[in-house]
């Protein structure tokens, strides 16, 4: 299953970015946000550069995670944002269909109601596909 959170945000500016060295994407605001607000027992690795946009690594409740965000640039200022999270599994829960991502995992639902909660972050959309 691949979750990915959809939203619109003036909230950052990212101008103030720093350039992706990779591939001209924004995004790494997103991951700054988030980094401030997740709990101190969550372990957050710094956010990297990647030719899609930018990620970090997380570490819940054992599990590890890659969490991605990305940003479309609009003229008015309310950036399109794509926050993605990915549970990473090994080849021997993939091969056995072992310890999927699901609609109802805890790291996502947690970004998820970070994301749902903020006041401004409008036309927020969940986008999973199995």
């Amino acid at each position: 299953m691949h979750a990915a959170i959809h939203f619109h945000s003036s909230l950052f500016d990212v101008s103030r970015e720093p350039e992706n060295p990779i591939n001209p994407i924004k995004g790494s605001s997103l991951l700054d946000w988030l980094r401030e607000r997740v709990p101190t027992n969550l372990a957050m690795t710094d956010k990297d550069a990647e030719d899609w946009g930018w990620y970090c690594d997380v570490t819940w409740e054992g599990r590890d995670y890659l969490v991605g965000s990305c940003a479309q640039e609009r003229d008015d200022g309310n950036h399109e944002w794509i926050l993605q999270i990915d549970k990473l599994r090994s080849f021997k829960e993939k091969l056995f269909g072992l310890s999927k991502m699901t609609a109802d995992d805890a790291c996502f639902l947690f970004f998820k109601r970070l994301i749902e909660n903020e006041q401004s972050f409008t036309e927020v959309t969940i986008k999973i596909r199995r």
